[in-house]
């Protein structure tokens, strides 16, 4: 074993047992790289979702294939630490204050007050990602015959990269990177300071007035869970409507929920800056030609995503990148470096766990089983679905209308009110929708929305 230790150790706040045992399995502090191997048959730089499926899958397939992981954070990425896991434990606590407050109408008497231990529910969170963080931990991986190599990559060449002191030669490589939380170019948000989605599951007090930046999936999730969790929480939109790349019959929904539930939204805005007072941080903006400002305890940006390209060394590979789109690659999940695949958030639209795991499989075969580029497969081949967390939730697949029409096929839409199904009026959820977008003329479906999706709970 080399004793090349890490150059780099994520801060994991608070450090109780159950963060500790998160960081022992997805970075454990006394881990040692091991010495390379003479040359490796795939390198993946990233330890995200895309980056364990690739290495996991090609080290399983019993071909004696010799793999290398590199991860310079935590391994499991944004889903297992400051994603997917921790979101979802938070929004599951802040339904049971929704459902307990909205009881009455099931003949179930609610309480006057509903105490939330905010502590508690964090707590919560950190004893469950924890507890199934070993399915991404570093051992984990080395027992699959994986050496797993922590610290910063940067390719040297076009057959080396290099880890810390490591050299580390390779047939070929995957770039697994992902992305990260994006800083609106406020004037003076950085020093005021600010939460993303990878320091917001940190806090273990709950902030009483709490701006959220950012109408999309994340910036909505979020708000609603910490209002529903006790928070003041005024959700900031640059556009007129929150989720608009969503359906917009189902995201006017979502809009009416808020509003019902007293969200503040604040609509049609530009953040003009940032002040730290003693009263707290003052956000200025403009809304319809007037000047306004909002006093705050903390700010929550959820606007957006930036692809991990630095510190790559892409230059000295001939692999193309944009530093707002990621890393470019063709249809086959190739760079362009024939040697150099990506996959995930780092050359993706799709930014989501399920979409870096089908991109993963893709990259395996492509790199391994097409000789000569033949039998390749597509990423432009799957069909894919998401769900925006919000109560209740949006699900979608395949195109939207106003996508058909761009690219010339006529439609049709089926929309089925779930008022009409028996099922949904018995668990009150009747408020609901299922649309199918079909060619018209023909049964041939090319996109569904629903809403809620998960009607009954």
């Amino acid at each position: 074993m080399n004793t090349d230790r890490l150059s780099f150790e994520p801060a994991l706040l608070p450090l109780d047992e159950y963060n500790q045992l998160l960081r022992d399995h997805v970075h454990p502090p006394n881990w040692a790289n091991p010495a390379p191997a003479g040359r490796y048959d795939l390198v993946v730089i990233g330890a995200g979702t895309a980056g364990l499926v690739v290495a996991a899958g090609a080290a399983g397939l019993g071909l004696g294939l010799k793999v290398a992981l590199i991860e310079k954070s935590l391994m499991g990425g944004d889903c297992l630490n400051v994603g997917c896991v921790p979101s979802k434990c938070l929004i599951r606590s802040s339904r049971v204050v929704a459902d307990m407050g909205e009881a009455a109408p099931f003949g179930i008497h609610p309480p006057d007050h509903i105490e939330v231990d905010f502590a508690a529910v964090m707590q919560r969170m950190r004893r469950i990602r924890a507890g199934i963080s070993h399915h991404d931990s570093a051992e984990r991986f080395r027992k699959l015959g994986i050496d797993v190599f922590l610290g910063q990559a940067q390719f040297v060449d076009g057959e080396t990269i290099a880890v810390n002191s490591n050299r580390l030669r390779f047939k070929k490589a995957v770039i697994a990177t992902g992305a990260r939380a994006s800083r609106p170019s406020i004037p003076g948000l950085a020093e005021a300071g600010y939460l993303t989605n990878e320091t917001v599951f940190s806090l273990t007090e709950r902030p009483r007035r709490l701006a959220v930046i950012g109408g999309g999936p994340i910036g909505c999730e979020l708000a609603q869970a910490f209002h529903r969790l006790g928070s003041e929480v005024t959700l900031f939109h640059k556009h007129g409507h929150l989720l608009d790349r969503e359906d917009a019959d189902a995201a006017e929904i979502i809009q009416q929920q808020f509003l019902k539930e007293n969200l503040n939204l604040v609509l049609d805005v530009s953040l003009e800056r940032v002040e730290a007072t003693a009263a707290g941080k003052v956000i200025h903006y403009s809304q319809m030609g007037m000047a306004k400002s909002l006093v705050v305890d903390e700010i929550l940006v959820g606007a957006g995503r930036a692809p991990n390209v630095d510190g790559l060394n892409l230059e000295a590979v001939g692999v193309a990148y944009d530093r707002r789109r990621g890393v470019m690659v063709n249809d086959y999940l190739q760079t362009t470096n024939p040697r150099i695949y990506a996959a995930g958030d780092i050359c993706m639209d799709w930014k989501f766990t399920h979409a870096a795991d089908a991109a993963a499989r893709i990259v395996i075969k492509n790199t391994l089983f097409s000789p000569f580029g033949l039998g390749r497969s597509k990423l432009s081949d799957l069909v894919m679905p998401w769900v925006t967390y919000t109560d209740p939730e949006i699900a979608h697949v395949g195109l939207y209308e106003q996508e058909a029409q761009a690219q010339g096929i006529e439609t049709d839409t089926i929309k089925i009110p779930f008022s009409d199904v028996d099922r949904a009026m018995a668990d009150g959820e009747t408020e609901g929708f299922v649309k199918i977008l079909h060619k018209k003329g023909s049964d041939k479906i090319l996109g569904a929305t629903m809403w809620p999706a998960t009607p009954g709970k």
